[in-house]
């Protein structure tokens, strides 16, 4: 029976995130994943890195200021992965800030990030028809200017988890169902089997973590683990439009009539929008958008850009995903106004739990969780190892210059990337935005070519 010092259950950011932090400082660790890595919550934000200048409203002003010293971290460490880019949030007679109050709110951001945001700005109505021509004029006062971070949420999970496998004694498993764990005297034996062969496994850990993000109140009890539920399920679906359906220079912030927060981002060669805050009534495994919620979204969007002629034939594709969001006494019923904190429990004294949290301060929740289980390995915890820079990029970056893919690129990224089926290449490797049924061709290459690499 094998054996490691940490099992952790769950390969999305928080996961791939600990399994980072845990391989830089010697431990021996195996990461298990029912599905792709990033494949659920962490492939599913609104590609932001941010400190989240809604949650000013709040008054949450620590998490804010940790979440923009994390995202200019993130700027420094990961530029093939993300970059910093204007934000404008259009003032209207009817909005209910005015324009002191959102003056003061962009001070007070820029303020929490010790000033490495590009400073903010404010646009008189004339200025802000010009950077966003598609915008409704009518009662239009002005907007305001900030900067934040555009990331591509998977690959940077994605380059969290090869760069922990550069390190002897890390391992890492997708497509591989937990189906018991058994406390023994001195951890835990962990059993598992493939959700795509016949292939079964048990080992032994000294600790057990579980990163399951959104699926933790259902898996803990089937498990054993000592639990009752902690969390707060929220849904969020996004909508890439073509490119131009929207005219704007920059990307937008929506505040909806009915208090959300709606981004338009211009990125990837389209237009991302999202995303919606919605009770989850459905079953939250690969989770879809559904056609109500489109819907909305779409609404929202010739609201404010009556103009633009926008209608479903705009949209390339949809995704959606679920936030875990830590239950907190009295917690409001605005599931936007739900904390975003993170929470690390300790059921038994050879298991974690970590639920909450956003994706952007990833790295600093996986921190204090790491620096409580090393020392108990016997091993110094060495802080400032996460700040070095990721050691393997993907093959195919999102942002900039692309090489020409031909087949032997798909073999090698096949072989380096950890990919197990065409959908993970397709959404997680090339970051393509196509439903991957629907393709023809991938790149250049047609797509049964690239699909015939799989069955081999």
């Amino acid at each position: 029976m094998k054996q490691y010092d940490v099992v952790i259950i769950g390969g999305g950011i928080n996961g791939c995130g600990l399994l980072r932090d845990l391989a830089l400082n010697g431990v021996a660790a195996l990461l298990i994943d029912k599905g792709d890595f990033s494949s659920q919550t962490s492939q599913s934000s609104s590609k932001m890195l941010h400190g989240g200048i809604r949650y000013l409203e709040n008054f949450d002003f620590g998490l804010i200021k940790e979440a923009l010293e994390e995202k200019n971290l993130w700027l420094k460490l990961t530029p093939h992965l993300c970059y910093e880019r204007e934000f404008y949030l259009p003032l209207y007679t009817y909005s209910k800030y005015t324009t002191w109050m959102l003056q003061a709110g962009l001070f007070i951001y820029d303020f929490l990030s010790h000033f490495q945001n590009k400073p903010h700005a404010m646009l008189n109505a004339e200025e802000t028809i010009k950077t966003v021509p598609s915008i409704d004029p009518k009662g239009l006062k002005g907007a305001g200017k900030y900067f934040d971070g555009i990331v591509d949420d998977a690959k940077l999970t994605l380059e969290c988890l090869y760069d922990a496998l550069l390190e002897p004694g890390i391992e890492a498993l997708s497509y591989h169902e937990v189906t018991s764990t058994h406390k023994v005297e001195d951890g835990y034996e962990v059993s598992f089997q493939s959700t795509l062969k016949l292939h079964k496994e048990t080992v032994k850990a000294k600790y057990v973590v579980f990163t399951t993000g959104p699926f933790t109140d259902q898996l803990l009890p089937k498990l054993g683990i000592p639990w009752h539920p902690q969390l707060v399920l929220s849904k969020g679906i996004h909508l890439w439009l073509k490119e131009g359906s929207i005219k704007a220079k920059g990307s937008v912030v929506l505040t909806t009539k009915d208090n959300r927060v709606v981004f338009v981002i211009p990125q990837r060669g389209a237009i991302l929008v999202g995303t919606t805050e919605t009770p989850v009534d459905q079953d939250i495994f690969n989770i879809k958008a559904t056609h109500n919620e489109v819907k909305y979204l779409l609404n929202v969007l010739q609201q404010y850009f009556p103009n633009a002629n926008l209608t479903e034939a705009s949209i390339i594709s949809t995704f959606a995903g679920v936030r875990p969001l830590a239950k907190e006494e009295g917690h409001s019923h605005s599931l936007g106004k739900v904390s975003r904190h993170h929470k690390i429990y300790r059921p038994t004294s050879h298991s974690y739990v970590m639920i909450g949290g956003k994706y952007t301060t990833f790295r600093k929740m996986t921190q204090e969780l790491a620096q409580e289980i090393v020392p108990r390995l016997g091993r110094r915890y060495k802080p400032n190892l996460t700040l070095n820079p990721l050691r393997q990029h993907s093959l195919i970056p999102t942002f900039g210059p692309k090489p020409e893919l031909t087949l032997d690129l798909v073999k090698k990224i096949i072989e380096t990337e950890k990919v197990t089926t065409f959908e993970d290449l397709i959404q997680r490797r090339l970051s393509l935005l196509e439903n991957p049924q629907h393709l023809k061709s991938v790149m250049g290459i047609p797509a049964e070519d690239v699909k015939r690499l799989f069955n081999h």
